[in-house]
């Protein structure tokens, strides 16, 4: 493979959050794990880490592991795509720093301090804003997180502001302002349950079939242009469409949260017409990936990074798209909302939308962070290895989830008379949930595989070939 160099040193930085988000993917793996066998060993790791908390820490690292991989591409991508040095490196620096301990300090918050006391201790009673899903970061934390993104998005946007602006980097912008703007209703904590629930929604859908998805459109463009060697302009033209597909369906697509919360009945058709939308963007999404790899004008030597685009705009399509829409319409999501048939779409989804998306953008740039322009083949090849793996783990994991769900459904609430009990229901479940178990397992085997292709050197025959070209220096991992 041929060393390469960075086009803007100060693209550097995006290698440190890069690292960071690995290292958090895997403590949420783990502690997903974890999870997954509480729910067939009830009293494992109890009491030191209850379920509650296991949860919660679950699905922080999530959207911490996933804010950082975010913020490592646009460090990577937002110099080269306005042909300048980012801002302030430094200041790049200084907020990765603080925003790592800052949430390592809330894990281990979460781990060590009762919820109730953690809350106490951190000024809740001041301003509460704790105890909702996703949002249970305490006040401090909320506040770090909005200083962190504020000093984040001035650097990226006096950047693009000094530079060439592209399309990339106008979607790129419009998501990540909107995904800090939006945050900041998660201090909005209103004492009627039906506006609280609002409000929360604003967060949580908007972000990830939102103001997301116009990043993942960015992120995935990106990556694209660089190994397709499409012309820009096309790629331009298919992101625009699938952004204004995203943004229609998904703002109003809100909707379907708000089916039961006590909003008005009209919501029943505004969330069901533009839920029944949403795949749309997704679908879209796969045929750009397809067509511009059927279109690429060069065969790019990182094709580990072309599977992992690829593998985004298809995964994203099934787990946001199909599953999505298998329960969105209300007469069916009077069934299953909150049902393990949500927890199956919520998996894939994520996996599909943001897991991968990220994990291709690492892909490409973080060889070339390392002076290369593409892992060695040996290490593509594991590499592949580990994305079938991953995929494959989480496809057993999403058909188990989408069988117990159905079965809950059932037993639990379809029966006009004589329906079970939750907890009987949970036992006529647990064949699933072992089998969810396995997938896991494999995931996170898929997901060591992956990081051990970061220590994988050129094979004896790739040295001997490039020994045999003048120029061509390899280098080792």
């Amino acid at each position: 493979m041929q060393p390469a160099t960075l086009k803007y040193q100060s693209q550097a930085v995006a290698k440190l959050y890069f690292i960071a988000a690995l290292g958090l993917f895997t403590g949420q793996i783990v502690f997903g794990l974890t999870l997954g066998l509480q729910y067939v060993i009830g009293d494992l790791m109890f009491p030191a880490i209850p379920f509650n908390i296991a949860r919660m820490v679950h699905t922080n690292l999530l959207i911490v592991w996933l804010l950082f991989g975010f913020m490592g591409a646009a460090y990577y991508m937002v110099p080269e795509e306005s042909e300048t040095e980012l801002w302030s490196p430094l200041l790049a620096k200084v907020l990765f720093w603080v925003f790592l301990l800052a949430g390592a300090a809330t894990i281990l918050g979460y781990l060590l301090v009762p919820y109730a006391a953690l809350a106490e201790m951190t000024g809740n009673d001041l301003l509460a804003t704790m105890g909702r899903e996703f949002l249970e970061q305490p006040l401090p934390t909320k506040v770090g997180i909005v200083l962190v993104c504020l000093g984040f998005l001035f650097n990226i946007s006096l950047t693009v502001l000094k530079g060439r602006k592209t399309a990339i980097t106008l979607v790129l912008l419009m998501g990540l302002w909107g995904l800090a703007l939006l945050f900041l209703f998660s201090f909005v904590n209103p004492s009627n349950l039906v506006r609280d629930k609002m409000y929360w929604w604003f967060v949580v859908h908007l972000w990830v079939e939102g103001t997301w998805e116009l990043i993942m459109a960015a992120l995935l463009a990106f990556v694209l242009i660089k190994t397709t060697g499409v012309d820009r302009e096309v790629i331009d033209k298919w992101m625009y469409m699938i952004v204004a597909f995203a943004l229609i369906s998904g703002i109003l697509g809100t909707g379907h949260h708000f089916y039961f919360i006590g909003l008005p009945g009209y919501w029943h058709w505004i969330g069901g017409v533009f839920s029944a939308l949403e795949p749309i963007p997704f679908f879209m999404m796969t045929l750009f990936a397809f067509n511009m790899v059927q279109r690429r004008r060069r065969e790019h030597p990182n094709q580990a990074a072309v599977l992992w685009a690829v593998g985004t705009a298809v995964i994203a399509f099934l787990g946001a798209g199909v599953w999505g829409f298998i329960h969105t319409l209300s007469w069916v999501n009077y069934y299953t909302h909150g049902s393990q048939v949500t927890a199956a779409h919520g998996h894939l989804a994520f996996y599909g939308a943001y897991v991968l998306v990220v994990l291709a953008i690492i892909s490409y740039a973080m060889p070339i962070l390392r002076g290369r322009e593409a892992n060695p083949l040996h290490a593509q090849r594991v590499e592949m290895w580990s994305f079938w793996t991953m995929s494959i783990g989480m496809a057993v994991m999403v058909l188990a989830l989408s069988g117990a769900g159905i079965l809950q459904v059932w037993l639990q609430r379809m029966p006009t008379s004589g329906a079970m009990s939750f907890m009987a229901t949970q036992d006529q479940l647990v064949f699933f949930y072992w089998v969810r178990v396995a997938g896991g397992v494999m995931f996170l085997l898929g997901l060591l595989t992956y990081l051990s292709s970061f220590f994988i050197g050129a094979s004896a025959d790739e040295e001997g070939q490039a020994r045999a070209i003048p120029g061509v220096r390899l280098q080792r991992a």
